[in-house]
């Protein structure tokens, strides 16, 4: 017979309709009973334990970037996350430093709003649309410069690590904001990188980066926003 190997995960709770304030509760659970990722451990408290426990979460598979949130003073993903079979004790909060709608359930419109407000899109100008026929084609090295900048998932883990943010936020754009700037700027298809670098010369939108690199260390798909910036702040004073 195996024995239970009980594990403590002590989650941030809030509801805006019935608490006043937030707080931390515990649960307890059988390590040999729930599956090996945080996200599983709170899958199983929310239909086990306590069904009004709020989280995000939809692929499972470190893709759509839904269960961002802070497991042990590390901004992550829970379904990419292991749980650690000893006896410490699981912390697990929302993304810091941003308003909580519900428990783990951050609100992330301004996010999405500055995201928006680079123009994540192709700028292309008439004479350069492909026919809607055909592929619109880059070469493997023009590919290559994009470094997979465009594999982030905007869980916004990185812009939530940044102290710059923090304090910033409602005009600093944040490391996975820039990194996307960066992107498109980058793209040999777009003919507007002159137009979205002048978007980002004012005193805040990218040189509140202080290259403290936060933004690398905990981007969970291994992604480097710090570089992104610092190669847009080059290309602005060059260019």
């Amino acid at each position: 017979m195996i024995s239970s190997l009980v594990k403590n995960f002590k989650i941030y709770r809030f509801n805006p309709h019935f608490n006043s304030k937030p707080y931390q509760e515990t649960f307890k659970l059988d390590l040999n009973k729930c599956g090996p990722m945080v996200l599983d451990a709170l899958l199983k408290i929310k239909s086990e334990v306590d069904s009004t426990l709020s989280f995000r979460r939809s692929c499972r598979e470190g893709i759509c970037g839904s269960c961002a949130m802070n497991i042990n003073g590390q901004n992550t993903l829970a379904c990419l996350t292991h749980i650690p079979k000893d006896e410490t004790v699981m912390e697990i909060n929302p993304l810091p430093h941003m308003y909580v709608i519900k428990d783990l359930v951050p609100d992330m419109t301004h996010f999405y709003e500055q995201y928006k407000s680079i123009k994540p899109w192709l700028i292309q100008k008439e004479e350069n649309k492909p026919d809607l026929n055909k592929e619109n084609i880059q070469s493997i090295e023009e590919r290559n410069k994009l470094r997979d900048m465009d594999k982030c998932i905007l869980c916004a883990c990185c812009s939530t690590s940044c102290p710059s943010y923090w304090w910033n936020s409602d005009k600093y754009l944040g490391p996975a904001v820039l990194m996307q700037a960066n992107r498109w700027a980058l793209d040999s298809r777009d003919d507007a990188r002159q137009e979205r670098l002048d978007m980002l010369k004012d005193k805040y939108s990218m040189y509140r980066c202080h290259t403290i690199m936060n933004c690398t260390k905990t981007c969970p798909k291994g992604l480097n926003p710090g570089r992104s910036i610092a190669e847009l702040k080059l290309a602005a004073a060059t260019e």
